[in-house]
């Protein structure tokens, strides 16, 4: 992978409105939207602990208040498959509900999210499908305060996008990807920061996937203590267009809702 600085890219005035939302405006419905106690994604349903995670699904990890979901990782009382303490974290999926959406070739995703400060966090949004599918809008860990890792498992492609201003523990940061036939183009503070030229081909779709994973330790640092880790999330939007655009109508980059 390489690391690119960003490139500009034009905004129109007005985006159109986007096609599906969540704007955590109101406490979570499980079933209908989003599911939290299973996912395809996770060899056990409710954990997956050969991908190096401690996690242990539990809706009750995520809570939404004041416009905004908070995921919350701490030690929990159950075991994984490999004999390790599980911690309890939260995952939202549209796998298994009863809308059952799905992004598809062409679509642009956003969010706006609070980066972590606890060893250990590891949080994602990234799409699944039938045992493959995944693009991963961007991957976090606070070892590497300043980086996130934007990939394209379907293609073949991504990057370790750098930017020490907009990308950091504690810090709020806007991130947009771009499912292209030909290309997946990954957007950071409102600009084009890489392009993967591979793309997700013309009959491409998955289900979403917003999660605070918890490192068992191989690649990152695992949690030192029991201090319970925490990540937010402002909001999440889908929009259907011709050309890639963002959205920056939320609150300057790096300050609280």
């Amino acid at each position: 992978m390489s690391t690119l600085r960003p490139t500009p890219s034009s905004t129109p005035a007005t985006p159109p409105a986007p096609i599906w939302a969540e704007e955590f405006s109101s406490p979570l419905t499980w079933g209908r939207r989003w599911v939290g106690d299973t996912t395809s994604a996770y060899e056990y349903g409710n954990h997956n602990p050969n991908d190096n995670k401690l996690d242990w699904l539990d809706p009750s990890a995520v809570s939404v208040a004041d416009g905004v979901a908070t995921f919350t990782a701490r030690p929990g009382s159950h075991t994984l498959r490999n004999g390790r303490r599980a911690w309890t974290t939260g995952l939202l999926t549209t796998e298994g509900s009863q809308e059952g959406f799905q992004v598809t070739t062409g679509d642009h995703i956003e969010t706006r999210v609070q980066l972590p400060t606890g060893q250990g966090a590891w949080p994602a949004l990234w799409t699944w499908k039938d045992g493959d599918g995944e693009i991963d809008s961007f991957e976090y860990h606070p070892d590497n305060p300043n980086l996130l890792e934007l990939s394209n498992h379907v293609g073949g492609g991504g990057t370790y996008y750098t930017d020490a201003n907009l990308i950091k523990p504690g810090g709020w940061v806007t991130v947009g990807t771009t499912y292209g036939e030909e290309s997946v183009d990954w957007y950071v503070g409102g600009v084009k920061v890489f392009s993967d030229d591979t793309g997700v081909g013309v009959d491409w779709s998955a289900y979403l996937i917003l999660n605070l994973s918890v490192c068992a330790g191989r690649y990152h640092p695992a949690p030192s203590g029991s201090t319970p880790i925490t990540f937010a999330v402002d909001y999440l939007r889908v929009y259907r267009a011709a050309d890639p655009f963002v959205t920056l109508d939320g609150p300057a980059e790096g300050s609280t809702p």
